[in-house]
């Protein structure tokens, strides 16, 4: 049985990318309208509540002056990583080892994996995230736990078991063949299941041996629908490892290349001190870059080119990266990347930080199609922004002379308070 609703409120949407070259931001405009939802897409966009004679007896709902857009979408987190997000101080391969391999081998307890999915998917919920890219661990359980209570909310999801052979403690490592054998069950079972989405996922290549990332190159070959997740050159002493363990590399991206991981439906997380020819070759196959920000300050990696990738023509995603990132926040994540890009000569609009946040992350999970935007036949994953949530947002956005710096405070200062309501497939959550 279908259920319609009307949701009334102050629509933003995406009918161009704002990286574009002479954006007109002027043609970007927050307006009363009503959202026609049809069960669980979006059937119109309207400015009026009463076009179709179907919509006669449904559900009315009014969100006042608050702001409806697409539910936030994170191109990048570590689920697991949700009990330990901001522990103090250390480079990237100490905090792995200090913390993230301790807490990572506790989820091959299927209880446990559950209960901080759990926890993980109501913390990004309140924060007004509907959807994300999701690192798992070596135990298969851990992927069942994440999709499964995904599922329960009806979310649209990415997530694979994370693959790692070597320079992990024991306990935490699989082999060539389990990494394989494991992600092809996985991925029978999981991909395209309802709104699940698998993606083969190596952690980083120091820790998998060549074998184990031709296994899953190989893997990849016979399944292209999935996308691959994995890191690349987040900080300098990562990069002078993968060196030492691929002495015949051209650079950190020819590590994945040379064994059939670089592609079009590839995230590339962090990616910030690439060369030249990386950045000409993830352009060139259409692959997709993940920016990390509060987790590139948090673990002192280096600042991110987001204005240099796009304008490269490499697609940007967003993320918060938990738990190397500091926050469960998108609103926080686009703060930050647009201190990041400050610091890189380089303000970002509003309207391009949301847009990473939403069509940008959702293009490079390859569902733009589905979600990242408030569009007719979209999914009606939708967050509602309240723009007065605290005094002090309030009082600055209370002197705004346009939209853009109405919205801006929120942004910057803005946190779960803001969430006035998250829609997941049609359904308030």
């Amino acid at each position: 049985m279908n259920v319609r609703k009307i949701i009334k409120g102050r629509i933003l949407s995406f009918s161009e990318n704002p990286f574009n070259n002479n954006f007109n931001f002027d043609s970007l405009y927050i307006d009363n309208k009503y959202i026609y939802v049809n069960s669980d897409l979006i059937e119109g966009v309207h400015d009026t509540p009463n076009l179709n004679p179907a919509y006669d007896n449904a559900e009315r709902i009014d969100h006042g002056d608050h702001v409806i857009m697409a539910g936030f979408v994170d191109a990048h987190v570590h689920y697991p990583q949700t009990a330990i997000i901001a522990s103090w101080g250390k480079r990237l391969i100490d905090w792995l080892n200090s913390y993230t391999f301790p807490e990572e081998m506790r989820f091959g307890d299927p209880d446990y994996a559950a209960e901080i999915a759990t926890r993980y998917v109501d913390f990004a919920l309140r924060n007004g995230t509907t959807s994300m890219a999701s690192y798992c661990t070596i135990h298969p359980e851990s992927v069942e736990a994440f999709f499964a209570v995904t599922a329960d909310r009806d979310m649209c999801v990415v997530a694979g078991k994370t693959c790692m052979d070597r320079n992990a403690p024991d306990g935490l490592r699989d082999t060539a063949k389990s990494a394989y054998d494991d992600s092809k069950a996985l991925i029978k079972r999981w991909h395209g299941k309802g709104r699940a989405h698998y993606a083969i996922t190596p952690r980083f290549s120091p820790t998998s041996t060549p074998e184990q990332l031709e296994a899953l190159g190989a893997l990849w070959a016979e399944h292209p629908e999935c996308l691959m997740q994995t890191h690349i050159s987040e900080q300098t002493d990562e990069i002078a490892w993968m060196r030492e363990l691929f002495p015949n590399a051209r650079d950190y991206l020819d590590t994945y290349e040379t064994f059939g991981l670089l592609g079009e439906r590839g995230l590339y997380g962090h990616a910030i001190h690439l060369e030249p020819r990386e950045m000409e070759r993830l352009a060139e196959v259409g692959a997709s870059a993940v920016h990390c920000p509060t987790s590139n300050t948090f673990i002192g990696s280096g600042l991110f080119n987001t204005a240099g990738m796009m304008a490269h023509g490499i697609n940007v995603g967003l993320a918060t990266d938990t738990g190397g990132g500091s926050s469960f926040s998108m609103l926080r994540t686009m703060a930050a990347a647009y201190e990041i890009a400050q610091l890189r000569g380089v303000a970002l609009h509003p309207a391009q930080l949301l847009w990473l946040a939403t069509c940008g992350s959702a293009r490079a999970m390859h569902l733009d199609h589905h979600i990242g935007n408030i569009a007719p036949g979209m999914a009606a994953d939708m967050v509602v922004l309240n723009l007065a949530s605290t005094p002090a947002i309030a009082q600055r956005s209370a002197r705004a002379e346009d939209m853009w710096e109405e919205i801006f405070p929120t942004i910057m200062m803005g946190d779960d308070r803001a969430i006035a309501a998250t829609y997941v497939a049609g359904q308030k959550v």
